[in-house]
């Protein structure tokens, strides 16, 4: 394990959070888009979209490293593998008015959900300042320990 292994992961973490802040910003400000993909010639709405996160080593390499006592047994971090779409249904909104509107008065909205936005956008936000943390403190160790040869 290198000296800078600790804060290669906590980079990979770093990394994964703000693309997640990155994901719910997009879908907050399409809350209200009701053209959001041309399909077969019909506007569909805007659909939510969601990150999908998996470690960089699988879980049987890991255990396999940990049994064997090798020193790569600390892990590797994350990587996003994958943005994929909310197939939720979309929302009905009766609003006549709309240009949007179907041959009933009803407008098809997006599937965002601004309080679950709200709650992934805290959630990653608390990730990523404990992921600055153990940054922090992985600097000020490394720090110290140069400081022992003076």
């Amino acid at each position: 394990m290198s000296i800078f292994h600790s804060m290669n992961i906590t980079s990979s973490a770093l990394t994964a959070q703000r693309l997640r802040m990155d994901v719910v910003s997009s879908n907050m400000a399409n809350v209200d888009t009701t053209r959001g993909k041309l399909v077969n010639g019909q506007w569909e709405p805007y659909r939510r979209k969601m990150v999908v996160a998996q470690p960089n080593e699988s879980f049987a390499s890991a255990l396999h490293h940990a049994l064997s006592n090798d020193s790569r047994a600390v892990g590797n971090g994350v990587k996003i593998t994958k943005i994929v779409e909310d197939e939720t249904p979309f929302k009905l909104v009766y609003n006549p008015e709309h240009p949007d509107a179907d041959d009933q008065g009803y407008v098809k909205m997006p599937n965002v959900d601004p309080l679950k936005e709200m709650v992934d956008l805290i959630s990653s936000t608390r990730s990523y300042e404990a992921n600055v943390t153990v940054l922090n403190a992985t600097k000020g160790m490394l720090m110290k320990a140069l400081e022992i040869g003076k």
